[in-house]
């Protein structure tokens, strides 16, 4: 960006914000100075100085992507942008200029994609990605307004989780070097990158607790997924499995020579624990799905599964707030419980009050 303020030849203060032509420092100096100039001899109207035409959404595109993305996302967010801009939102938006695309514009997007089948919560994340542009565009005074884009209504997603007694079997199942994963898997949430980037000096059994300050993706070793450590506390079982983990390097689970797994090699050993323990097949993420899952039907309040998971938003949590049909049997027979259940209540004055549940209080009592 360029940005020259000057007091031209009639006495007055002309200020110009313009984007430079071509995308370096040594282009907009130029540009600078050639604008001062124009404004320094001009003693016209601003709008006389010729404006900066408005870049296409593929110019723009490629240059957030060569400055914007890298900076600001984790390399599987780039390259997810990547392949969203590639395959659907040049071919689409790519030959208009920035100021083109509007709601009309954006709304016939959203009718191609659906008529095409392709699912909503696809279409929204393609939708994220060129809000996300356009706005960047605005904040680099490229353009003046980002146009409004509505989100379309999606359906809860679905995901697949163990009940307890399966995962207690798939951790028996699991050959000796992999008990420790996935047992770690299951009782802590690890997401797999997390798990493949896990240290030992991460981990504090004394302590019972481990923290997550990485993950690996691709062979790039990064902060977790939403930028932020984690500090998970440690079941029993947990803290045993890991005293009982060899230790062959830096790296907990590790392969042979102490190396980072690669992604493709722990999908067989999940594979053959869940054939030991009759499972049908499931992937690393259906552990950390377990993990939620078993909390909330545990009675465990949702913002610290949130924190417990690493979600950056209480949203994602949420969708653990269903329990199995098991779970919510048990929770209707709960109003079949003839004992009064009570709370033990301490007021100010030290006094112990033993309250049923449900019971209304006067105001002077409750004082």
């Amino acid at each position: 960006m360029v940005d020259v303020q000057v007091v031209d030849r009639s006495g007055r203060v002309r200020r110009v914000q313009r984007v430079a032509p071509i995308n370096n420092r040594r282009a907009a100096e130029k540009f600078e100075h050639e604008l001062r100039e124009q404004l320094l001899n001009s003693s016209e109207d601003e709008a006389s100085v010729e404006p900066q035409a408005v870049p296409t959404f593929a110019q723009f595109a490629e240059r957030f992507m060569a400055t914007y993305a890298p900076t600001n996302n984790k390399a599987s967010e780039v390259e997810a942008k990547k392949g969203i801009l590639r395959v659907h939102l040049l071919p689409a938006f790519g030959s208009l200029t920035l100021d083109r695309i509007g709601v009309a514009e954006v709304e016939e997007y959203k009718a191609r994609k659906l008529t095409a089948n392709m699912a909503r919560k696809s279409i929204n994340n393609q939708l994220t990605v060129l809000r996300k542009i356009l706005a960047t565009a605005v904040e680099w005074h490229v353009i003046a307004s980002v146009p409004q884009i509505k989100w379309l209504k999606t359906a809860a997603p679905e995901f697949d989780f163990l009940t307890f007694e399966e995962a207690s079997r798939l951790i028996s199942a699991a050959a000796p070097d992999w008990r420790a994963a996935i047992t770690i898997a299951i009782r802590t949430g690890l997401r797999q990158g997390e798990l493949r980037a896990l240290r030992w000096s991460d981990v504090d059994l004394d302590a019972g607790r481990i923290v997550v300050r990485r993950a690996v993706w691709r062979d790039i070793i990064s902060t977790p997924k939403n930028g932020r450590a984690r500090e998970i506390p440690l079941s029993k079982q947990a803290v045993a499995a890991l005293r009982e983990h060899p230790r062959r390097g830096e790296v907990v689970f590790s392969a042979p020579d102490g190396t980072m797994l690669s992604k493709g090699a722990m999908k067989w050993p999940l594979w053959n624990a869940c054939k030991g323990a009759g499972l049908r097949r499931i992937g690393w993420h259906v552990a950390r799905h377990t993990f939620a899952s078993h909390l909330v039907m545990r009675g465990a309040p949702l913002k610290a599964v949130q924190e417990l998971m690493g979600h950056s938003t209480i949203e994602m949590t949420m969708r653990y707030a269903h329990l199995s049909p098991d779970a919510r049997r048990d929770a209707v027979q709960l109003l079949d419980v003839k004992e009064a259940v009570t709370l033990l209540w301490r007021t100010s004055k030290g006094t112990v009050l033993q309250i049923p549940i449900g019971h209304r209080l006067s105001p002077r009592r409750a004082a």
